[in-house]
């Protein structure tokens, strides 16, 4: 007889489990820094916009606001409460876009990267305690699947 946690249907609702408690730590982190999840998700969808595992620059990155909706799934209107919200912070600004002047650009500032590096270390740190039940070889083997299901 197999158990439940052997067909494929359950490893969706497992990782989602797992998911949710690693997430639930990381918005309680948000906190101090007076950032909404929804503000955290655009500015790093901001700093994140070079490849997968590339740092930020120091250099301000910058990102249509169009184009942040369409990256964080949201609508543009969404986005730009959201962006609102940020700038008041002093962690982003907007540009005019040089190419369209129809456009606007929204960069990062400097007190915006520097946050989004602090809280990266925090996540980190946070999450290196979460996975610290497993095993080391377990670990090893959960981030070599999750990056072969990332690919």
């Amino acid at each position: 007889m197999t158990s439940s946690a052997d067909h494929p249907a359950d490893l969706g609702e497992l990782f989602h489990a797992a998911f949710r408690g690693l997430r639930r730590t990381w918005s309680e982190q948000l906190s101090p820094w007076q950032l909404t999840p929804h503000q955290w998700r655009a500015l790093m969808t901001l700093l994140r916009s070079r490849p997968f595992g590339q740092a930020p620059a120091a250099e301000p990155e910058e990102m249509r606001l169009k184009d942040l909706a369409e990256k964080l799934r949201i609508a543009p209107r969404s986005a730009t409460e959201v962006v609102d919200q940020l700038e008041a912070k002093g962690l982003v600004r907007r540009d005019p876009d040089p190419t369209d002047r129809r456009a606007t650009l929204v960069v990062s500032t400097a007190a915006g990267r520097q946050l989004f590096a602090d809280i990266t270390a925090e996540r980190r740190d946070k999450s290196s305690e979460y996975f610290a039940r497993l095993s080391a070889g377990d670990r090893a083997e959960l981030a070599r699947i999750l990056a072969q299901l990332r690919d």
